[in-house]
């Protein structure tokens, strides 16, 4: 793994935003901060999931650089693995021969008509249903990154302005995907938190009054 993982993050010192950036860059102005005797809660958070993220902050800048790799490797999503069916885990390695490409048989329960419709198609039946549910997947990935965006402003939200006047109204209207009315229940949070939660939300770059 390389010196400077890729995972950003964003770093508060009290309600102003301290950092942004790469976990090094983040980290060595946290330390700064904590060395130059900062008295206000010092919070970081991964930008990708909006959770909290614990610097260890022992020893000097490069001790603590050092250590952002197993931070890095913590923070990470799982890697997705290859399906395997049960059929192969207990047949064991494959020999030569013509290599399975990852099609499992499995029962479809259809009706006449839409058995017919797909016998018409070209390549088949098998193939048809494959590139429908392709279709359906690709469609469906907006959705999830929307949904996933929410998620990760709500939780940013939740640790920074949990407290704060109109917080409920403004979950609300994240969840329904409403900027204008989330907006206005935040107008009079500290802009560095109401900007970062926008942005968490959007995904726009929301500049900061007070960096």
């Amino acid at each position: 793994m390389s010196n400077d993982p890729a995972i950003s993050c964003t770093a508060f010192e009290g309600t102003r935003r301290l950092a942004s950036g790469s976990l090094s860059e983040v980290a060595a102005a946290v330390k700064e901060a904590v060395d130059g005797g900062s008295l206000l809660p010092l919070l970081v958070f991964d930008d990708a999931s909006g959770q909290a993220i614990d610097f260890d902050l022992r020893g000097t800048q490069a001790d603590v650089i050092a250590r952002l790799p197993a931070l890095a490797a913590r923070l990470a999503p799982p890697q997705a693995q290859p399906l395997q069916t049960q059929e192969e885990t207990a047949a064991g390695p494959r020999g030569k021969g013509r290599p399975k490409l990852g099609v499992i048989a499995r029962e479809v329960t259809l009706l006449p008509r839409h058995w017919d419709w797909l016998a018409a198609q070209q390549g088949g039946a098998s193939a048809t249903l494959r590139r429908l549910v392709e279709q359906a997947r690709r469609a469906g990935g907006a959705s999830q990154q929307r949904r996933m965006a929410r998620e990760t402003a709500y939780r940013f939200m939740s640790a920074m302005a949990g407290n704060l006047a109109g917080f409920e109204e403004a979950a609300r209207a994240l969840f329904a995907d409403d900027r204008r009315r989330m907006e206005a229940h935040m107008a009079t949070w500290p802009k560095d938190i109401s900007g970062h939660t926008l942005r968490l939300a959007w995904g726009k770059h929301v500049p900061s009054t007070e960096l």
